[in-house]
């Protein structure tokens, strides 16, 4: 049996886990630094709400503020107009890799 188109746009087809989470994000954006904030996190994105929201495909590098700050590679994969984007993201450190993974561990057992 197929599904019909509507059935597959109305299925969510995010397969990690995502937690609420709060924290600061600088888009470096050009010349530009732009302020997000993160709401949401899974261990392949995110959701950053911003006062001007980016435009699907946009592609950017970021500054995430954690205890020890976190560059971050992303590429918009969803927009909210007035709230946000939903953002994959990707982080070529190993190191930095495992703190995350750590991150949503401790998240994921709260």
């Amino acid at each position: 049996m197929t599904e019909s188109p509507a059935g597959v746009a109305g299925r969510d087809r995010r397969v990690a886990p995502r937690y609420s989470y709060d924290a600061n994000l600088e888009i470096e954006w050009g010349s530009a630094k732009l302020p997000g904030r993160v709401r949401e996190i899974s261990s392949g994105g995110m959701f950053i709400e911003m006062q001007d929201p980016l435009w699907l495909g946009a592609r950017f590098a970021a500054t995430w503020s954690l205890e020890d700050p976190l560059q971050i590679e992303c590429e918009v994969r969803r927009v909210e107009p007035g709230r946000g984007i939903g953002v994959c993201y990707t982080i070529a450190d190993s190191s930095a890799r495992e703190r995350v993974a750590a991150l949503l561990e401790r998240l994921g057992h709260q």
